[in-house]
C-alpha cells in the first residue's frame, strides 16, 4: 500500500540505535519499521487505524512514553503507544461521523516532563484543536478562517511557547501559547509569506525565533519577535498574550511547483532539505 506520511519523531533523542520509522498509508494503516530490516514484517501494525487515508503522523519521545499521533480523512485524531498496538491510548472522534471534517495535520507539543503532552490538530475548515493528554480534556479550540495545512511548535519539548499555523492563501499565524485568555484565547500575529498555499513550516532547531515556510515554489525565511507587555496588577487568569511580530528575512524561488515538505538539519545550522510536487528533492543552505 502506498505511503502517505511518515515520522522518526518517536525515537529517542540520541539517535544511536534501534531507529524505527512510522508510516501511515492510503488505506488507513499504521506501521512501525526497523530501518535496518525494511524487508521484514513491521514491528508494530494497525491495519485499520483509520477508516481511510492517514493524512499525517507525528511522534513524541522526549522524556515521556514513545507515542505516535495520527489524523485522517475520517476526521479522527488518535494517539498510539508503540508498546501496544491493540487500541489507541486517546481517540478524538467527530461527534457526527457523517459530517466529519478532514483533519490535515497533527503535532505533539508541551512535552517538558514525562507527564505533560499536548496534541494539536488542524482541519480543512480552519479549525485548530488542542488536547491536553495529562488532563484528558480539550484545552482550547479556535478557527483561522482557512484550511490548516501544517502546525509547528517552535520547540515541542518545552512549555508551550509558540505555535505556527500554515494555511491556504499564503498565510501563517504565530500564536503566543504562554497565555490563554478566557475570552480572547491566544494572541497571534498573521503574515502573508507566499503567493500560494503555505504547505509546511519548520522552526530552526538552533534558534526557535526563526522559521522557514514552503509555499508555491518558494521558500520564505522569517523571524519572530515577542514584545513585552505590562501585566502588573492583572490577575493571571485575565492576562492577555503578546502577539509580537513576524519579519521576512529572505525569499528564494526554487521552482514552479509547490513545496510541500521540508526539514532542518539538527547538526548543521541552516542546512535544509525540501520536497516539491515536481518529485524533486533539494538541499539548501
Amino acid at each position: 500500500m502506498p505511503i502517505k506520511c511518515s515520522t522518526f519523531g518517536h525515537n529517542t533523542s540520541n539517535w544511536q540505535s534501534n531507529i524505527t520509522l512510522c508510516t501511515g498509508d492510503f488505506a488507513g494503516g499504521l506501521s512501525l519499521w526497523d530501518i535496518e530490516r525494511l524487508d521484514a514484517d513491521p514491528l508494530f501494525l494497525v491495519p485499520h487505524a483509520h477508516e481511510n487515508i492517514i493524512n499525517a503522523v507525528d511522534g513524541a519521545q522526549h522524556s515521556g512514553p514513545p507515542e505516535i499521533a495520527t489524523c485522517g480523512r475520517d476526521g479522527c485524531v488518535k494517539v498510539w503507544d508503540v508498546r501496544q498496538s491493540n487500541k489507541p491510548v486517546v481517540a478524538l472522534n467527530p461527534a457526527n461521523p457523517a459530517h466529519a471534517r478532514d483533519c490535515w495535520t497533527v503535532r505533539f507539543g508541551n512535552s517538558f516532563d514525562p507527564d505533560e503532552r499536548v496534541v494539536a490538530a488542524g482541519y480543512d475548515n480552519g479549525d485548530v484543536k488542542l488536547f491536553d493528554m495529562r488532563m484528558q480534556k480539550m484545552l482550547h479550540e479556535f478557527n483561522v478562517n482557512n484550511g490548516v495545512c501544517d502546525l509547528e511548535f517552535d520547540r515541542p519539548d518545552i512549555n508551550m511557547n509558540k505555535l505556527i499555523v500554515s494555511s491556504l492563501e499564503g498565510r501563517v499565524r504565530v500564536y503566543d501559547m504562554r497565555t490563554l485568555h478566557p475570552n480572547l484565547g491566544y494572541a497571534y500575529v498573521e503574515e502573508r509569506v507566499s503567493n500560494g498555499t503555505v504547505w509546511c513550516t519548520r522552526a530552526l532547531p538552533q534558534n526557535r525565533e526563526v522559521f522557514m515556510s514552503g509555499g508555491g515554489g518558494e521558500l520564505t525565511l522569517c523571524v519572530t519577535a515577542t514584545h513585552r507587555s505590562a501585566c502588573c496588577g492583572i490577575p493571571r487568569a485575565l492576562r492577555k498574550g503578546v502577539a509580537g511580530s513576524v519579519e521576512e528575512l529572505n525569499r528564494a524561488k526554487l521552482g514552479d511547483q509547490p513545496i510541500h515538505a521540508l526539514d532542518w538539519n539538527r547538526a548543521k545550522e541552516g542546512l535544509l532539505v525540501c520536497a516539491s510536487f515536481d518529485q524533486s528533492i533539494r538541499v539548501c543552505l
